[in-house]
């Protein structure tokens, strides 16, 4: 039974209208059970309000809005349940229990560190924004400014415990492929030049000569799952981190047989030792220009001649999430060098193509007592025309630098050979020229790449996908540096420091996770498209006739989704505020 209108000269008529089934001809009809009049009669028409008040009483209808004596309300997020759903899941909230409960604190320390993680993913501010802003989540409990920062001093103190929890739990939940573990390290900032334990001046991978800093160092899986992490003081050169996270992975998660894909910045002669010392293995990126000269003369001598160099055409990966990452040192993650291949040996195409070598190396390593070791390696080393290009194009930028820098000596640092300072010598005291020998050295590795691999039974296609897929630990500090605001960071004692990085972790966790999630159901969803997906997702409170109700606002189609996919059952429409449930 409904009400139709329908039009009869210059008027709209209404009507109570009943749908029927017509057996005989199986076909459905409407027939008239009583007509309601003209449509503007009936508008306005106070006679037809108040029956139509009577009749919703006859009718038993429930909580029904006076929308006259609606008083003013407000705009809540649900969306952040999602993250609970999966901060549950990964047992969390268990752990934060149980960790509560071998301290003699009174607060809620589950409740405090997942509004601290659900604010970092949903709408990143700092500690006191995070206070003044939790009443924006519908039915979260509220929680004491005091008790974030004092959850921050525990969660430093059991870092070690969560890390270890977490990495045992994604195990079992996801059968976490461990066989290939990423490492890289990145710096994160403070807008303080106050030096101390931790925070310190170093070299800034965001080029912040002038801010202290502390490093990460960061282990993750072949999908971008965070295995672990490890937190330096600010002057610690990244080469230096890589032993405690071996330390890590063999001692406390007991992790063997794995191969540490890593970038040049971790490629030393004693990391590659102690790679080897834990029974590890390595794919790394090459330093080829500190390689012996009789190393690279060949190589070079081989490239122009292309004689023992195999062409191959590479697979295309225009359009996929492998495609729009950025490698580290400025390369194109399309180009030969950052690419897993599908190989057409001996093609002719020089365009889109690229040359490759497979040589054995034995890489000889000085210990710090001054004993020699040889390492048994394989060098792969690729000629790309794109990869010529690019370098080509990053040189000269690099140049145009220096030259615009000689208009101007005095602002040239003969200490810092970075930038356009990297192709300028000094001739005496404050005069400078351009290095045009520098320049020459340079340019013969234009379009060259290699990779030193331990495991020397690995094929050309399985060493190029796993050190393309360094691309997935670049764009973990992308989502941690801007998706989540890990930067810049308003603590200044070493325990809120390490605590606040444990939040951050554990955010990153959650996004991560859900990221996967969706993507294991054909779900392709960014970071911040999830972010925002998740913030479109609130309701409306208000009141009427002294109690509170609820509207639900319409959300991004990927919201409804996300909550479907989790199996979080939808929210009415509009229903009494005490039965929301979340």
């Amino acid at each position: 039974m409904f009400i139709k209108i329908t039009k009869s000269g210059n008027y709209e008529y209404a009507s109570v209208v009943e749908a029927y089934r017509d057996k005989e001809k199986k076909t459905t009809k409407h027939r008239v059970l009583f007509n309601l009049g003209r449509l503007d009669e009936i508008e306005n028409n106070p006679s037809w309000q108040k029956l139509t008040i009577n009749l919703e009483e006859l009718s038993g209808v429930k909580n029904r809005v006076d929308f006259n004596s609606l008083e003013e309300g407000d705009l809540l997020n649900y969306g952040y349940i999602a993250y609970k759903k999966l901060w549950n899941r990964l047992g969390i909230d268990n752990l934060l229990t149980k960790l509560k409960e071998s301290t003699n604190i009174q607060f809620d320390l589950n409740t405090s560190t997942f509004l601290m993680a659900a604010e970092r993913l949903m709408n990143p501010k700092s500690k006191l924004g995070t206070y003044n802003n939790q009443l924006h989540y519908a039915n979260l409990s509220d929680v004491g400014l005091n008790h974030l920062y004092r959850s921050l001093d525990l969660l430093s103190e059991h870092k070690e415990a969560i890390e270890d929890y977490l990495f045992n739990k994604q195990k079992t939940l996801f059968n976490m492929n461990i066989d290939v573990v990423f490492y890289d390290v990145t710096t994160f900032r403070f807008e303080s030049v106050k030096k101390d334990t931790l925070r310190d001046f170093g070299f800034s991978k965001d080029n912040k000569v002038n801010e202290v800093q502390v490093v990460l160092g960061l282990l993750i899986d072949m999908e971008g799952r965070p295995i672990g992490y490890g937190l330096f003081p600010g002057n610690t050169f990244e080469g230096k981190t890589l032993e405690s996270s071996l330390d890590k992975l063999s001692g406390r998660f007991g992790i063997h047989n794995v191969i540490i894909v890593a970038d040049r910045g971790l490629n030393s002669k004693l990391n590659l030792k102690r790679i080897k010392d834990k029974e590890y293995d390595y794919i790394v990126a090459s330093r080829l220009k500190s390689m012996k000269k009789g190393i690279q003369e060949s190589i070079l001598s081989e490239k122009l001649s292309e004689e023992g160099y195999i062409t191959v055409k590479e697979k295309e990966r225009a359009g996929t999430e492998e495609g729009e990452a950025l490698d580290k040192d400025g390369g194109n993650p399309n180009s030969p060098s950052n690419s897993a291949l599908n190989f057409s040996p001996n093609s002719n195409s020089e365009e889109g193509s690229f040359r490759y070598k497979l040589l054995d190396y034995v890489n000889v390593v000085r210990d710090t007592d001054g004993k020699l070791y040889n390492l048994k390696e394989k060098l792969l080393v690729t000629y790309s025309p794109l990869r010529a290009s690019k370098d080509r194009e990053d040189r000269q930028r690099l140049i145009d630098k220096g030259i615009k820098a000689l208009s101007n000596p005095g602002t040239i640092s003969g200490s810092l050979k970075r930038g356009g300072r990297k192709y300028l010598k000094e001739t005496n005291k404050l005069n400078w020229e351009l290095d045009k020998d520098a320049i020459s050295r340079d340019e013969m590795f234009d379009g060259y790449y290699a990779i030193e691999v331990s495991k020397t039974d690995m094929s050309v296609n399985d060493i190029l996908e796993a050190h393309h897929t360094l691309w997935k630990i670049e764009e973990s500090f992308r989502i941690m540096k801007s998706t989540l605001e890990v930067r810049p960071i308003f603590h200044w004692t070493e325990k809120r420091i390490k605590g606040h990085f444990v939040v951050c972790f554990l955010s990153f966790l959650l996004e991560r996770t859900l990221e996967l999630t969706l993507k294991e159901n054909n779900i392709k969803a960014s970071p911040e498209r999830i972010k925002e997906a998740l913030n479109s997702l609130n309701i409306a409170t208000f009141e009427t006739g002294g109690k509170k109700y609820y509207l639900k606002i319409r959300g991004i189609d990927l919201g409804n989704k996300i909550l479907r996919l989790l199996r979080i059952n939808p929210l009415k429409n509009i229903a009494p505020y005490e039965e929301l449930k979340l």
